[in-house]
């Protein structure tokens, strides 16, 4: 039987999203699996998986709030905006002060309208916004608004990449769902006058899962060969990551056939997970109006 709740894997450098979540459906035995949220292939850390019915549970996951660390780049503008595109432009680092780049990082925090990178993800009259630039085709996102809740800088390094004098910075970035750090990376280098990218990226942390919660591709596999895998269960998700709220008998049957109930507090916005008395996850609750509607239905298995 395969296992069901949210896997938290450390997703390696090289590995794309997909592939992870290909090795994932052989080790849980299940097709049913699904992430919230994609990592990109040279970047490493947090990948949310849910299996089985907590595939559900993703929607409202991919809205969470992240951090990361990385290293950035001043110096040197990429086409990718990271380390894995081709260089570009660049100019001489080597005379910024750190004055400079705290002022440049402090307007790349708190509410910011970003242009997200072209290669990225997003879909452009159907298609991959990557896949066009990849096709040769010049792409122009719109800005969104995002949050940068914090923009540490951790260290500083003066070095040369291939001759060119550049400018390292590690840092820790906190920022809510949507944010690219590669864009930030690129914005900051664009701000200082010398182009920027990212060179390394780790996600630390989705919503209330962190690094100490997930496990590597090889854990896992050596996990599937003995104990079983280790997922967090569908109510311990729920409880962790959504506002909740407790039903009684009579309420949790009617939510469990879509019905409507009163909203305990109306008009909030932020999903809420609605439980059985005797602790089952019943429904995800749309409680904005005066009557909470269901936004999705956990049956009994």
């Amino acid at each position: 039987m395969s296992p069901e709740g949210l896997l938290i894997v450390d997703k390696p450098a090289g590995w794309t999203s997909h592939d992870v979540v290909a090795r994932a459906r052989r080790l849980c035995g299940t097709r049913r699996v699904g992430h919230a949220g994609t990592l990109d292939p040279m970047a490493t850390g947090v990948l949310v998986l849910g299996v089985e019915r907590a595939t559900k549970l993703l929607t409202f996951l991919v809205g969470c709030d992240k951090t990361y660390t990385a290293t950035i780049r001043l110096g040197q503008d990429t086409v990718t905006d990271d380390a894995e595109g081709e260089v570009t432009a660049g100019a001489d680092a080597s005379g910024l002060t750190d004055e400079a780049v705290d002022k440049a990082v402090a307007a790349l925090t708190g509410e910011i309208d970003q242009v997200p990178s072209a290669v990225s993800a997003i879909k452009v009259d159907g298609k991959r916004s990557y896949a066009r630039v990849r096709a040769g085709e010049d792409v122009a996102l719109r800005a969104r608004r995002v949050t940068v809740s914090r923009f540490d800088v951790l260290d500083r390094r003066h070095v040369s990449a291939d001759g060119h004098p550049v400018l390292d910075l590690d840092v820790e970035v906190e920022v809510s769902s949507g944010t690219y750090v590669r864009a930030l990376a690129r914005d900051l280098g664009a701000a200082l006058g010398v182009g920027g990218h990212l060179t390394a990226l780790r996600r630390t942390r989705v919503g209330r899962f962190d690094l100490a919660a997930a496990r590597t591709l090889a854990e896992l596999e050596a996990a599937a060969e003995a104990d079983g895998i280790p997922v967090v269960s569908l109510a311990d998700a729920a409880r962790a990551s959504f506002d909740v709220r407790e039903l009684t008998d009579d309420e949790a049957r009617m939510v469990g056939h879509g019905q409507r109930i009163p909203s305990r507090k109306p008009l909030r916005e932020d999903p809420v997970a609605a439980f059985a008395p005797d602790g089952r996850l019943v429904a995800m609750l749309d409680e904005r109006g005066m009557l909470a509607r269901t936004h999705v239905v956990f049956p009994v298995p």
